[in-house]
């Protein structure tokens, strides 16, 4: 592999920098070494978006930027990127269109949280649509303001974006694609010793090779969760080999009857090819984390990592995907809900890579719904999130698959529940709580800071019930629960 440091494009020129550290984040990087502080320290997990900067990547011929959370974001990442920060906007004493508009609307009061939100409207005003205001709060989703208030800084937002767009980035994007293809060339980068270091394959043997040399090295796809190992439970990791530079990784198949997802796939590429196969999918995606997150995250890492409160394996297990693993000349595939053995447990074997995840479509007689909640409707974690795939015999639920998250260890199945369903009639309702009365053989919920077990339980059974009134074709605009404490609450 190539030796010792990693280059990206800043201000117009290639970067490089020797990786002796490599935990070393992006924020860290701006401002303890290049002092540049104008991109801020928040929560340093990936939460509040003061620390937002854009990356410009290279696709399909054209440099797209992205939002994405310094503070969890490790400078191997931006290998072969762009990396832009709120530091680079100004111009010859001129502020950015965004920066103006900032000005002009009042958006900023204390301004700590100001450098987070000028980065994910730089990216919105790079983007090729004019933003309805739906776009601008989805922008937006992962920048807490505390002092504001969002209506000025939307005002800023549709105010910048709505003309043509023209500054520095837009008059050299040529330029910067011709660099950031030069950069993509390739190569294999290994940063460090063989004891400690930051391995960035570009090719699939090469991270193969280093999985199976290395199966005590820590895998990194996008960091989301990696990130708060580093910063938060200050884990002395290693040996990280990233997964992102493989472009077989990042490869989206849309076939007759399956959706096939590269490991390295984030939240972002994938977005409109799972909406396609359910919308409450596309729904349920949306809700991930923020935009910062979901540029960097991805499907293959929150399966990987086995969490019990994941969004995506819930809805992948009801609608049967299977996931493909390798290792150097090995490869095996196996039904997703069957990778999951035990909290923190999962099936996968010293030197194995998660390669790929294979998403059946739904057929003609299928109905899917999904449902997430939580404390705060963005950018939280899920209390429960449900998924529901009923096959249908005209009237009559044929079979059904069901599976939760947040009710158990792991994601899983809630199978006495899918055996009362057969043969329920939708148009016999009075037996549907019978139904869900099921739930309770199926799982023993946990209590904790996110949800009591109690209302975890009672959610389970409205959002079935909720799921099959929309199987019917009503779509209820709440249901209700009781909450622990007696009181009625509504979901």
């Amino acid at each position: 592999m190539a030796a010792g440091k990693i280059r990206f494009l800043r201000r117009g020129v290639v970067q490089e920098h020797h990786l002796a550290d490599p935990l070393l984040t992006v924020l860290d990087y701006l401002r303890l070494e290049q002092r540049h502080k104008g991109t801020k320290e928040g929560c340093n997990e990936g939460d509040c978006g003061a620390c937002t900067v854009a990356i410009g990547k290279l696709r399909h011929g054209q440099v797209v930027y992205e939002p994405a959370n310094a503070c969890i974001m490790l400078m191997a990442h931006i290998h072969g990127c762009e990396l832009v920060t709120v530091d680079d906007l100004a111009a010859g004493g001129e502020l950015h269109p965004v920066q103006k508009a900032m000005v002009a609307q009042h958006a900023s009061q204390c301004g700590y949280c100001t450098p987070g939100f000028v980065m994910s409207l730089f990216v919105l005003y790079h983007g090729r649509e004019q933003p309805e205001r739906q776009a601008v709060v989805d922008q937006v989703a992962g920048n807490l303001c505390r002092c504001t208030g969002y209506k000025p800084i939307i005002a800023a937002a549709q105010e910048a974006c709505s003309g043509d767009r023209a500054d520095l980035w837009s008059e050299a994007g040529a330029e910067i694609a011709a660099e950031l293809s030069k950069l993509n060339d390739g190569e294999d980068v290994f940063c460090g010793a063989a004891e400690h270091f930051a391995a960035i394959p570009a090719k699939a043997e090469t991270l193969l090779d280093l999985a199976a040399r290395h199966p005590d090295a820590t895998l990194v796809a996008g960091a989301t969760d990696v990130g708060l190992w580093i910063n938060k439970q200050l884990r002395p990791l290693a040996k990280l080999v990233f997964t992102g530079r493989v472009s077989e990784l990042h490869a989206i198949s849309d076939r007759v009857a399956t959706v096939s997802l590269g490991s390295a796939v984030t939240y972002a590429e994938a977005e409109s090819a799972l909406a396609s196969i359910a919308p409450d999918i596309g729904e349920v995606v949306r809700r991930i984390g923020s935009k910062q997150v979901r540029s960097t995250g991805t499907i293959g890492g929150n399966i990987a990592n086995g969490s019990p409160i994941g969004d995506m394996p819930p809805m992948l297990i009801a609608l049967g995907a299977r996931i493909v693993m390798r290792k150097q000349g090995e490869q095996r595939d196996l039904l997703l809900e069957d990778y999951f053995v035990d909290y923190g447990k999962q099936d996968r074997k010293p030197g194995e890579v998660l390669w790929r995840i294979d998403i059946p479509k739904l057929k003609t007689n299928e109905r899917f719904f999904a449902h997430k909640l939580t404390k705060r409707f963005d950018q939280d974690i899920s209390a429960v999130l449900a998924a529901f795939r009923f096959v249908m015999s005209g009237r009559v639920i044929a079979s059904a698959t069901i599976a939760f998250g947040g009710m158990a260890a792991t994601p899983r199945r809630a199978r006495q529940t899918e055996e009362a369903l057969k043969g329920l009639k939708l148009d016999a309702p009075e037996l549907w709580e019978e139904v869900a009365d099921n739930l309770v053989k199926d799982f023993i919920p946990i209590s904790d800071m996110r949800a009591s077990a109690a209302y975890r339980m009672d959610c389970a059974r409205a959002l079935l019930l909720k799921a099959l009134h929309e199987l019917v074709g009503e779509r209820p605009a709440a249901l209700r629960v009781l909450a622990p404490a007696g009181k009625e609450a509504w979901t």
